[in-house]
């Protein structure tokens, strides 16, 4: 799919004419343009020529069917990771990426493996959320929830992650609710200084998963740039601004960071911004292992005694080398992999 053109395309169309279009892509959810039988025949060739829109990809689902991973390949040959998730309620979320790979290296985390290559385009995000609700719009079902939390980190890609947002957002376009699109930081604090300031109703979330600046550094280098005391001090800010509250996400891993020790510093250090503990039981990539169940109930229990709100996110994407931290091309991908640069 190559939307690079478009807008300079519809440049000298009238304004109806890009709300068809805009109708066309985001809520008819058209995969030609042949069939947008409400625009002229000439611009229909013309966008056909040049903003095609097949998305070349390959998909994998999981035994149980409640999760499947797509491998998006782009027009200059790099691939991207993304994952639906199919809830018990019968809503559909879709977890995408703003990076090809990620620059921050956190060492628990597979998807930057081999290395930052570059920031995704704002279309090229959008493409993750337009494949997989091509799909359910077959079943008649929808996209009902986007998160920011597949490869890359999106703060550091930030004008085309806000400028997705806002498509995605759009009640002429997707119509998603604000409040049904999170945006996952490792914590870079620049980006959630700006962030604060976008009057948006987005979720934003936190990728803590220690609860001191030693293991935090260990596990996540960008700690050493942004300290915790320092992006805690823009979480703050942060809330107090849009009154909104913030989810700390904390991967548990066996012998690392699951211990009652730190539970409770946990608990010191997110109880003053009344945000929420979501504890993701982590995946193993090989190097670390997942907390086993009795160790993760433990550690949910003494948050909760200490006046913390937990939740616990159901393990998705397992099957697929879909879940967190495991995102990174795999060997079975049948149109190869990317070109080196």
């Amino acid at each position: 799919m190559d939307l690079s053109k478009l807008y300079s395309i519809l440049q000298n169309e009238p304004e109806y004419r890009k709300k068809q279009i805009k109708r066309a892509l985001f809520v008819d959810l058209v995969e030609k343009w042949e069939d947008v039988t409400t625009l002229p025949l000439t611009l229909r060739l013309q966008l056909s020529k040049e903003c095609l829109l097949s998305i070349n990809a390959q998909s994998f689902h999981a035994k149980d069917n409640e999760s499947q991973k797509t491998l998006i390949r782009l027009s200059d040959g790099f691939m991207i990771e993304s994952v639906l998730m199919h809830h018990k309620n019968g809503r559909n979320t879709v977890c995408v990426s703003s990076q090809i790979e990620c620059p921050l290296g956190c060492i628990f985390c597979n998807t930057g493996m081999q290395g930052f290559k570059r920031n995704l385009t704002a279309f090229e995000i959008i493409e993750q959320v337009l494949y997989f609700a091509r799909l359910l719009i077959k079943k008649n079902e929808k996209v009902n929830n986007v998160v920011f939390m597949g490869m890359g980190e999106p703060f550091l890609n930030y004008d085309n992650v806000i400028t997705a947002i806002k498509i995605l957002n759009d009640p002429e376009g997707f119509g998603l609710g604000a409040r049904h699109i999170s945006v996952s930081t490792s914590g870079i604090v620049p980006g959630i200084e700006k962030f604060t300031h976008e009057n948006l109703e987005v979720n934003l979330a936190l990728s803590l998963h220690a609860p001191n600046d030693i293991l935090r550094s260990k596990l996540m280098p960008i700690n050493k740039k942004y300290p915790l005391q320092e992006v805690l001090n823009a979480i703050g800010k942060y809330i107090k601004k849009t009154n909104r509250r913030v989810m700390f996400e904390y991967i548990l891993i066996q012998n690392v960071n699951d211990s009652p020790k730190f539970a409770l510093e946990l608990t010191q250090l997110v109880k003053p911004f009344l945000g929420f503990v979501n504890l993701i039981p982590y995946n193993d990539t090989g190097k670390f292992k997942a907390s086993p169940s009795q160790k993760i109930q433990a550690f949910k229990k003494i948050l909760e005694q200490n006046g913390v709100t937990v939740t616990q996110r159901h393990k998705f994407g397992d099957g697929v080398h879909g879940a967190c931290g495991q995102l990174v091309y795999q060997k079975e991908v049948p149109f190869g992999k990317p070109p080196l640069v």
